[in-house]
């Protein structure tokens, strides 16, 4: 992904006269920013107006189109697994003869800490934890088998589906952007599939449907970091807490515009710079909080916890990847509208981004290479993160002293620093703790605005300054006004999900016809490969007959100059 060798000429932008822009795609840029700020203006000017439409919409969309999600996501892990085992998985992304641009462990870093970043912290206790106390429904009533339905349900979420989702974007934009020399735009992913319409208003629709849900989808990942950051402060006694434990949500919109700065740095700086930088910084930390949570905690309970769990992942993953809890009634309804439906909406709604920004980083690798390594690589690493850390949670709660689950419920932003609390140099790791989080929060950030930017400009690969730290602006203003017109209390978070998961329905119509369009174009591929190598063969045999022919017409003519002689 250098910005040397930027991987396109093509642009999206309509004819012109040729003189240079401010706005390389005003189509797409203009209404992708004015209906962010629109909703940004709606939330501060009528903050009561706005919640009832969104608790509507969450109540009439959400709760009743689960089953949809479900299956649509479920369906784009098997069209993963299928390009993986097909002979399409030996066509390179690029030039026959391109290297990878990056190292994998750069390439992993960086894809990893895009696509999971603050989410793992955030949850890594807290998700376990929450599922153990309140169980999905039908679950039995021991502590083992809520305990066991807990991590099978983390993992449901957290595993391949969500990286699925992320390789139907990256491989079909990947496709197009190296192999047919597009530019970094959502539209050209469907280009097999809907030809020269996606330069018209149909590719402008589908551009700003990817540029409004990322926005929303970082949104929603800074509100869970700033909370958490916010709690852990708190926890600290660095900052003031109200009776509940809660800090001001003055604080938090500090912390928002503080670390949205040094992630506007960083996207300034650029990906080879900055961002490169920052996922790397984000694994060693993370890493080396994981290493010293597993050595201070139960180390053998949590590898072997790590293996049956492993086990029971793959064992019922059919049932897992298709529970809709039919049968249990409303009580189902809530349960999947609040976890797996949020968890579907949230992953698509960061597709765009994490797609865009992983086929940026992955020209010259095969599609086999692409696949597996954004399947199986962040999916066990995540595993592991959660056997981990809410294996921990989970041991304290079961075998331990408690105090995780209080009355029934879980301190989801504080579930992290009080698990933390139990080990020795608790203060040190709260601390790691908050600076993981602050780093995550800054790559997801600058890695967002970057790939937006790159979209709204029309795919350039390096869209200018002034754009970059706009939408990075952008991204932390919509976390701020909503954190401000629902409180530091989780309204405004609540408000971020429900839009994440809206803006993720038409995306996913989007989705399912990119997953088309590119195993249309691969399986067409291959077949020209194929019948370019049958070709090439069948040649070199006919010219090695042609060649034994002429050998045996030479020696019978030798033979029958020598007769006569």
């Amino acid at each position: 992904m250098s910005s040397s060798t930027p991987p396109s000429t093509t642009t999206d932008s309509p004819p012109g006269d040729g003189k240079k822009r401010l706005v390389e795609a005003p189509r797409v840029f203009w209404p992708a920013a004015i209906i962010l700020l629109l909703f940004v203006a709606a939330a501060l000017i009528m903050p009561s107006q706005m919640n009832d439409v969104l608790t509507k919409a969450n109540d009439t969309v959400v709760r009743d189109l689960g089953w949809f999600y479900v299956i649509t996501v479920t369906g784009f892990v098997f069209w993963a697994l299928w390009l993986v085992f097909s002979p399409m998985g030996n066509i390179v992304l690029g030039k026959p003869e391109d290297d990878p641009e990056f190292s994998l462990p750069s390439w992993f870093a960086m894809l990893f800490a895009a696509g999971m970043g603050i989410g793992l912290v955030f949850w890594g206790v807290a998700e376990p934890l929450n599922h153990f106390s309140s169980p999905p429904p039908g679950t039995g009533t021991s502590e083992p088998a809520r305990a066991r339905a807990a991590m099978d349900t983390t993992f449901l979420h957290w595993g391949l589906h969500a990286w699925a989702i992320y390789v139907v974007v990256g491989l079909s934009v990947a496709y197009a952007v190296h192999r047919k020399g597009r530019s970094i735009s959502i539209r050209w992913a469907l280009e097999p599939l809907l030809g020269d319409r996606v330069k018209g208003w149909l590719g402008d629709v589908i551009d700003v449907l990817a540029v409004v849900g990322t926005l929303f989808g970082v949104a929603t990942s800074l509100g869970f970091g700033v909370s958490q950051v916010g709690a852990g402060l708190g926890h600290l006694g660095v900052a003031e807490t109200d009776d509940s434990g809660t800090v001001s949500t003055w604080l938090l919109v500090a912390l928002i515009i503080g670390i949205t700065a040094v992630a506007t740095i960083s996207v300034v700086t650029g990906v080879d710079k900055g961002i490169k930088f920052l996922s790397n910084l984000n694994m060693g930390v993370a890493g080396l909080l994981m290493l010293i949570v597993l050595v201070l905690g139960p180390s053998m309970f949590l590898m072997a916890d790590f293996v049956q769990q492993l086990g029971s992942y793959l064992q019922n993953f059919l049932s897992l990847s298709f529970r809709t809890l039919a049968f249990e009634g409303d009580a189902g309804k809530d349960w999947l509208s609040g976890w797996t439906t949020f968890y579907w909406g949230w992953w698509i709604s960061w597709s765009p981004f994490v797609g865009v920004f992983i086929a940026r980083i992955s020209r010259g690798r095969t599609v086999r290479e692409f696949v597996a390594g954004v399947l199986l690589v962040p999916t066990l690493l995540g595993c592991l993160w959660f056997a981990i850390f809410g294996g921990s949670g989970l041991h304290r709660e079961i075998f331990g002293d408690k105090g995780l689950i209080k009355d029934g419920k879980v301190s989801t932003d504080l579930a992290m620093f009080q698990l933390l609390d139990g080990l020795p140099a608790s203060t040190l790791l709260s601390v790691i703790a908050i600076v993981l989080v602050v780093v995550f929060f800054v790559t997801s950030s600058d890695s967002g605005s970057f790939v937006v930017d790159m979209i709204a400009s029309g795919g350039n690969p390096n869209p200018p300054v002034w754009s970059r730290v706009m939408w990075a602006s952008l991204e932390g203003g919509i976390a701020a006004a909503l954190i401000l017109t629902g409180g530091a209390g989780g309204e405004g978070l609540a408000a971020l999900q429900t839009m994440a998961i809206l803006v993720a329905l038409p995306f996913s119509i989007v989705l399912i016809l990119m997953a088309i369009s590119t195993g249309k174009e691969l399986v067409g591929k291959h077949a020209e490969l194929v019948h370019g190598r049958r070709r090439r063969f069948e040649k070199s045999i006919r010219d090695e007959i042609r060649s034994e022919i002429d050998a045996i017409r030479h020696n019978l003519k030798r033979g029958s100059d020598d007769g006569r002689r």
